[in-house]
C-alpha cells in the first residue's frame, strides 16, 4: 500500500499537500472541508505587524509624525477582509483546534524587531501547532546594504525562536544574492523549515487617475520552476525542512516538489480556481502516480532529483543557461 504520509517541522502529516494561506483557511467550515479532502496541514492567513501596531496606536503615532501623512493613511489598507485582527486571530486558532484534526500553522508577517513578535507566543498559547514567519520587505534605501537586511531577518527569527516551543518555519522571497547562504543562516537562527518563495505583489499604474492600483494574479505552473530549481540546490545543504509554495496546481507538481527535496507542497491558487474539492483530486492523483511508478512512499522519492542525486548537477547552475540558449531555434528560420 502506498504511504502518502510525510513529516514537516517535526509534525506528522498524512499527505504532503498543505493548504497555504487563503480566504478558505480562515473559515472553520472551509478548514474542516480541506481536512476532509486530505490536506496534511493548513496555514492560516498572516497576521501583519502593521495590524498589531495599529491596534496599539503605534502606527497612528508613526503616521502623524511623518511626512505625507494623508497619503500614507489613505493607502494603509483595511485588512479585515483578509483576517480578523489580532484578538480574533487568536480565538480563531482556538476554534480551529477544537474542530479539525490536521495541524494548524499560524502565520506572522513582519520585518522589524518590535512588540509584535510577542504574538508568536500568544499563537502558541492559543494552540497553533507551528508558526510560519513571513518575512516580506521591500528595501528602498540605497544606503542600506543587503547584509544589514539579512542580519535583521536572522535577528527576528532568533528572537521569535527564543519565545517558542512549537516549530518555526520562515517564508522568504527569491531576491537574495545567495539563497543557500541566507537559508542556512535562517536555519542556524532557529528556523525548522524554509518556505520558498514568497510572491511579491507589485502595484500597477492607473494612467488616467495617476494612482497606484493594487494587483493580484493567481499563480501559474510556470512559477514552480524557480522553486524546483532552488529546492533541488538546497536539499541536503541546510539543516532545515524545505517547503515549496507557488505554482503547485496538479499532482504532478506535488511529485516534482518532493523529487526536488521538499517535504511538502503548498497550494492556494489552484484551490481558489477550482474549489476545495480540488484538494481531494490532488491527493487521489498523487496516490495514483506513486502506484503507477512503483513508489512505496513519499519518503522514498524525496530528493531523487535534487542537485546531489542527479547525474548532471551542473544543470542547476550555468550549464542549463548555456544549453537552453544554445539549443533555441527561431520559428520559421529554415524557410
Amino acid at each position: 500500500m502506498t504511504v502518502l504520509s510525510t513529516e514537516y517541522l517535526g509534525l506528522k502529516l498524512r499527505t504532503p499537500l498543505v493548504a497555504s494561506a487563503s480566504p478558505f483557511c480562515k473559515d472553520v467550515d472551509n478548514v474542516c472541508r480541506l481536512a476532509d479532502a486530505g490536506v496534511g496541514a493548513v496555514v492560516l492567513p498572516s497576521l501583519f505587524e502593521e495590524q498589531i501596531d495599529a491596534e496599539s496606536d503605534q502606527l497612528d503615532r508613526m503616521l502623524s509624525s511623518g511626512v505625507e501623512t494623508y497619503e500614507a493613511q489613505s493607502y494603509f489598507p483595511d485588512m479585515t477582509s483578509y483576517n480578523i485582527g489580532p484578538d480574533g486571530y487568536l480565538e480563531n486558532i482556538r476554534t480551529l483546534k477544537r474542530s479539525v484534526h490536521v495541524p494548524i500553522i499560524a502565520s506572522l508577517n513582519g520585518i522589524s524587531l518590535g512588540g509584535w513578535v510577542r504574538y508568536a507566543k500568544l499563537m502558541q498559547q492559543a494552540g497553533a501547532d507551528a508558526l510560519e514567519l513571513n518575512l516580506y520587505d521591500i528595501p528602498s534605501d540605497p544606503d542600506l546594504p543587503g547584509s544589514v537586511i539579512e542580519q535583521r531577518y536572522c535577528a527576528i527569527v532568533g528572537e521569535i525562536r527564543s519565545q517558542l516551543r512549537i516549530p518555526l518555519a520562515v517564508k522568504i522571497g527569491p531576491y537574495f544574492s545567495s539563497i543557500p547562504n541566507i537559508a542556512r543562516r535562517l536555519a542556524d537562527a532557529g528556523a525548522g523549515a524554509v518556505v520558498i518563495f514568497n510572491r511579491f505583489y507589485q502595484p500597477d499604474f492607473d494612467l488616467e487617475s495617476l494612482q497606484l492600483v493594487p494587483t493580484l494574479q493567481l499563480s501559474t505552473q510556470q512559477e514552480l520552476l524557480l522553486r524546483l530549481h532552488w529546492a533541488a540546490i538546497l536539499y541536503g545543504q541546510i539543516p532545515a525542512d524545505i517547503a515549496i509554495t507557488g505554482g503547485v496546481h496538479t499532482a504532478e507538481d506535488i511529485v516534482k516538489c518532493i523529487l526536488a527535496g521538499a517535504c511538502v507542497a503548498m497550494t492556494t491558487s489552484a484551490l481558489l480556481r477550482h474549489g476545495i474539492v480540488h484538494a481531494k483530486r490532488l491527493v487521489l492523483d498523487l496516490e495514483r502516480w506513486l502506484e503507477e511508478h512503483e513508489y512505496e512512499s513519499v519518503r522514498q522519492m524525496r530528493g531523487a532529483m535534487s542537485a546531489r542525486r542527479v547525474s548532471g548537477p551542473s544543470a542547476f547552475t550555468r550549464a542549463n543557461y548555456m544549453r537552453v540558449l544554445g539549443n533555441y531555434t527561431l520559428a520559421g528560420a529554415s524557410k
